[in-house]
C-alpha cells in the first residue's frame, strides 16, 4: 500500500479554507481517480511538538495500490485538481509518496 501525503506548510499569512478542503476538493480527487482512490483522510494541523505552532496547517494523506496506479489514476486529473488548490489555500503543498509499512486497528 501506498500513501501520497499531501502536506500544507504554516507560515505568516498562511491562509486556508478547511472546510472548503474537506467538503470540495477532497471529494473532486476521489470523484477523479475513482476505484484507484481506496481511502483518503484529511488532517488539521493544531500544534507543534513544544506547543509552537504546526509545521503544517493541513494534511491530505491518500492510500492506493502503487505508484503506478496513482500515476495513472492522478495523471489525467493533475491539472485540474491542482487549479483547484487556489480555492482554498495560498500555501505551496509539499507531496511525499511514502510506502506503508505497518497498519493495525
Amino acid at each position: 500500500m501506498i500513501k501520497v501525503s499531501v502536506m500544507y506548510p504554516n507560515a505568516q499569512g498562511v491562509s486556508f479554507d478547511h472546510d472548503y478542503y474537506k467538503t470540495t476538493h477532497m471529494p473532486l480527487v476521489k470523484s477523479k481517480m475513482g476505484k484507484a482512490l481506496h481511502h483518503y483522510t484529511v488532517d488539521k494541523g493544531l500544534a507543534g511538538g513544544a506547543g509552537d505552532a504546526p509545521a503544517f496547517v493541513a494534511m491530505g494523506h491518500l492510500l492506493v495500490d502503487s505508484v503506478e496506479a496513482f500515476q495513472a489514476a492522478f495523471g489525467p486529473h493533475a491539472q485540474e485538481i491542482m487549479a483547484d488548490i487556489p480555492n482554498y489555500t495560498n500555501s505551496s503543498p509539499v507531496i511525499v509518496i511514502s510506502e506503508v509499512t505497518v497498519e493495525k486497528g
